[in-house]
């Protein structure tokens, strides 16, 4: 039973990284904020494999900040 709802947190992050990938490219901020944003979700990836709660949190809270047009600096 646990198996099948760590099953389904995973295609809930898998399906919501996607997502953000596709905002993320649709952006229209500098090159360096996209830079920044991408790295944000390969951080979340590579936490996915050891963390998956972990990272489905950082992914909601990074979903979050660019819907309130929250973004990283450009550097």
């Amino acid at each position: 039973m646990e198996r099948d709802s760590q099953l389904e947190l995973y295609e809930a992050v898998a399906a919501r990284l996607k997502e953000a990938h596709a905002k993320v490219r649709s952006l229209q901020v500098p090159e360096g904020v996209r830079m920044a944003l991408s790295r944000k979700l390969l951080v979340v990836t590579a936490a996915a494999k050891h963390d998956l709660k972990g990272a489905a949190t950082r992914l909601d809270r990074l979903m979050k900040d660019l819907d309130e047009g929250r973004f990283p600096e450009d550097d």
